[in-house]
């Protein structure tokens, strides 16, 4: 059976800091300038870049916040569950897998602004996804979240929370 360790060797992912494996697979040559992009950026981006990423049971992708769009793709392993807390103060959560029938989507969008995190579904599993970033990912349009923030607006998301957001 083909396990986590199998595609972070075979993709040569690397640990991710929001938890995790990743590695860049895609970075657009041409760029947009930064007067063709709305003020949150600070500078040009990439038409667009793609990752690699896998989380394994017991990891998390910590909450964080990214500038751009982002579309989740789902390869191989289990299911992954997204949590999203929308800039509106809406929270939604919702699974990137292989099974419809079960409710699992093979591919998703998170808007921009957005802030979320993912875990593993199940025990003794792992998730190997990859994720396209419009405009291009830039280090400086990330932000961890802030876990006393999102708990005084999500109060009752507090478990979720305390399990994905840093301290």
């Amino acid at each position: 059976m083909i396990g986590s360790r199998f595609w972070i060797e075979e993709l040569g992912l690397a640990p991710h800091p929001e938890g995790g494996w990743f590695r860049e697979v895609y970075r657009a040559k041409e760029s947009v300038p930064a007067a063709g992009l709305p003020a949150r950026y600070d500078g040009p981006r990439a038409f667009s870049t793609s990752i690699y990423f896998l989380i394994a049971s017991g990891q998390a992708s910590r909450l964080h916040r990214l500038a751009s769009d982002e579309v989740w793709h789902f390869y191989a392993g289990g299911p992954i569950r997204f949590h999203v807390f929308g800039e509106d103060g809406t929270y939604r959560s919702f699974l990137l897998g292989r099974d419809p029938r079960r409710r699992q989507a093979l591919q998703a969008v998170l808007p921009a602004g957005a802030t979320f995190g993912a875990e593993v579904v199940g025990r003794r599993s792992y998730a190997l996804c990859a994720c396209t970033v419009a405009p291009g990912f830039e280090l400086s349009d990330f932000a961890f979240a802030r876990r006393g923030d999102l708990l005084a607006r999500f109060p009752r998301r507090k478990a979720v929370i305390t399990r994905l957001a840093r301290a």
